[in-house]
């Protein structure tokens, strides 16, 4: 993925979308829009750097194999970056890029409207 200057001379992604409009919604639902995405974001921004296993437990019901393909995505989409701690034992962390901590107000916003908007399904055995 190239990277473009904008008009404040920092760089942008570049992301397909059409549609003038809503080109930047559909730009940044392509970077976060699957299932996992943005819960593996929040939990960075909440926790900072987390090792893989970390993660796993902070993302509760995702699996190892889903983890570690969301993590290649947002890694090549420049939202997370890998580090090598060592290599005897392996170790790597993962961590949020300047892009990716960038979307702190957007994953707040989710977490604020699911806080204010759902609520606990009913249960049904007390019915």
């Amino acid at each position: 993925m190239d990277d473009l200057p904008n008009q404040n001379g920092t760089e942008q992604l570049e992301v397909w979308c059409a549609g003038e409009e809503w080109c930047p919604v559909t730009t940044t639902a392509s970077l976060i829009g699957k299932k996992w995405h943005p819960v593996i974001v929040h939990r960075l921004l909440e926790h900072g750097p987390s090792g893989f296993n970390e993660l796993q437990e902070n993302v509760d019901g995702i699996s190892s194999k889903v983890l570690s393909d969301s993590l290649e995505d947002l890694e090549d989409n420049q939202l997370v970056e890998r580090e090598i701690i060592s290599e005897k034992p392996f170790r790597v962390h993962y961590s949020l890029t300047e892009y990716g901590e960038s979307l702190q107000p957007v994953i707040y916003a989710m977490r604020d409207w699911g806080m204010q908007y759902l609520t606990e399904p009913e249960d049904e055995s007390a019915a």
